[in-house]
């Protein structure tokens, strides 16, 4: 017989994680100001071994509109420019020698509005796995009643596994309406 808090609580983490994935991923859509987590996906060649942009460099942002990166090894410097060009960023990095910089555009109207539906993707897929997650659980706990499970925990439960999916997919519209208004403030 299946424990059933256990169940719910399995359904609920795999919720939370699926609304974790989206916020990482929302953070790495280009809103118009310096963020370093667009570069999170960027790999340079050091050494090598394709390592994380920020272990070869320290990552920072003097102001919203540019992003510098300082290597700590001079002779790195052409590595991560071409693997910032490599990269899905959209940005061409301008370097000095010492420092590269990265400007970031405003963003035109067209280019927000794409943006949101990007963003909006994004969340309908989480939203996809979180009814995944509790399409499951409710899967498993009507074949806990054949193993002995009663009928009223089994809706009790069910009860249960649908507040925890309304208060997730809640969760991601808010995240989804918090980025989309980043977006499309000038």
């Amino acid at each position: 017989m299946i424990d059933v808090k256990e169940t719910l609580n399995a359904a609920g983490e795999r919720m939370e994680m699926a609304a974790m994935y989206l916020e990482e991923q929302l953070s790495r859509v280009r809103a118009g100001r310096a963020n370093v987590a667009i570069l999170d996906g960027v790999r340079v060649n050091s050494y090598g071994s394709m390592v994380p942009l920020n272990q070869v460099a320290n990552v920072s942002v003097p102001d919203a509109r540019t992003i510098a990166i300082r290597p700590w090894d001079k002779k790195a410097i052409r590595d991560i420019e071409k693997a910032i060009m490599d990269s899905d960023v959209g940005i061409t990095p301008e370097n000095n020698g010492e420092i590269i910089r990265l400007g970031i555009p405003q963003p035109t109207e067209e280019r927000r509005r794409e943006l949101v539906k990007q963003c909006n993707k994004i969340g309908e897929k989480t939203k996809v796995e979180v009814r995944n997650a509790r399409a499951e659980t409710k899967e498993k706990l009507k074949k806990a009643i054949k193993d002995g499970l009663s009928e009223d925990n089994e809706k009790d439960a069910e009860l249960e596994l649908q507040k925890i999916h309304d208060k997730y997919i809640k969760k991601i519209d808010d995240l989804l309406d918090e980025k989309t208004k980043e977006i499309m403030t000038v």
